[in-house]
């Protein structure tokens, strides 16, 4: 195989984003060769922009036995993440899903299983994680450099999205359709580069507002508090409501500091220890020694092309991947717990229970209303 042959099933907003790319030759390694969509009213919209020469098939499992791709971007709503990966991955067919992995873990665990089961490649597009800051921030964390970890807080509020947003699609910002709102939909990627960088929790605890500032029945403003098994505590707060926006990382450790703001890092790092200061000073007032340091990274990088490219390298010629689908189950724990907390009004324990989390999503997807939408594909570029 010289380049991976790649169908998309989902034509919608990232959908779309995805075919531009491929058919823009971004990346060398693949092309494009089949899309799907299951909504035949948008097939001539779809033609417009794949072009006449790209088969387009209505049904997922005719695409996938057609023989016409090696690799399928799913990139549907999210309750079909899993359903479809799996029936790919039974094709024998290697699958990158987008985020979130799916809408609760029990569904996504079954999923994991079945990708260890077949001979495919499984991938998530968590196109943040090849983004220098956050790779630089993970080997300051990782080589032992920040000591270990005291405290964790991202406030990522520059997710504004009007009420024209939701309008655009009669799935969007429903339990039935969605299965939640700004942790399932703008918050995946920061999810999964938090327990990326600090790891998982033990505990926690959040307060969810549903449908504070929108016209929507899921979450729209959250702020949770985690705990962790060594101590070290971590603040996440997120809405799509705010204007101007926010979006600040700070990590604190022993030996330091490390922030992400407005594409920029900066570390502090203590000549020594907090603890080792801490037991030898004996003067009241003082503070460890602390220098800025100035650590060189590269440019702000988050394009969904990277993890293709990367995706089709590991396909072609064995290269590790820089995001495993089996670890979309992590990032999705942390939104489950979120609900799941604000729902009992309770501190929830990791491990999550699935089957309360489940049993109390059922229960909103019955009472979840029927939303009259007119289905518009909107330019998501530069949305992440």
């Amino acid at each position: 195989m010289k380049q991976v042959r790649f169908g998309i099933i989902g034509i919608g907003n990232i959908g779309t984003l995805h075919a531009r790319y491929l058919l823009a030759g971004s990346v060398k390694d693949a092309t494009l060769t089949a899309v799907c969509d299951n909504a035949p009213e948008k097939h001539p919209a779809i033609r417009q922009r794949v072009g006449e020469s790209i088969p387009l098939f209505s049904e997922a499992q005719q695409m996938l036995e057609s023989g016409l791709i090696d690799a399928v971007i799913i990139a549907t709503p999210h309750y079909d993440h899993p359903r479809l990966s799996i029936m790919a991955m039974r094709h024998g067919i290697h699958t990158l899903c987008e985020k979130p992995a799916g809408v609760y873990t029990a569904q996504v665990r079954e999923m994991n299983a079945c990708a260890q089961e077949c001979d495919v490649v499984f991938g998530i597009m968590y196109n943040q994680r090849p983004n220098p800051l956050y790779r630089k921030v993970k080997d300051l964390i990782d080589s032992g450099e920040l000591g270990p970890i005291r405290r964790s807080c991202w406030i990522i509020t520059n997710w504004y999205r009007s009420q024209s947003y939701y309008n655009s699609g009669g799935w969007r910002a429903t339990w039935k359709g969605e299965g939640g709102g700004v942790l399932l939909n703008q918050d995946p990627h920061q999810l999964d580069l938090w327990q990326w960088l600090v790891g998982m929790p033990v505990r926690l605890r959040a307060f969810c507002q549903f449908g504070q500032h929108r016209d929507i029945e899921v979450e729209d403003e959250v702020t949770a508090y985690a705990e962790y098994a060594n101590g070290a505590t971590g603040v996440f707060i997120t809405t799509v409501a705010e204007t101007p926006g926010t979006n600040r990382l700070e990590i604190v450790g022993d030996r330091g500091k490390v922030v992400v703001e407005e594409g920029k890092l900066r570390y502090w790092r203590l000549r020594e220890s907090e603890p080792a200061f801490n037991a030898r000073w004996q003067d009241g007032f003082g503070e460890p020694e602390c220098w800025e340091v100035s650590i060189p990274v590269a440019p702000e990088c988050s394009d969904h092309q990277v993890i293709t490219t990367n995706f089709c390298a590991a396909i072609l010629r064995g290269e590790p991947l820089i995001a495993p689908g089996q670890e979309g189950i992590r990032g999705l724990t942390l939104s489950n717990a979120m609900h799941l907390s604000s729902w009992t009004d309770a501190w929830v324990e990791l491990p999550l229970d699935e089957a309360l989390y489940l049993s109390l999503l059922q229960q909103r997807i019955a009472t979840s209303a029927d939303k009259a939408a007119t289905s518009r594909t909107l330019d998501a570029s530069g949305s992440w």
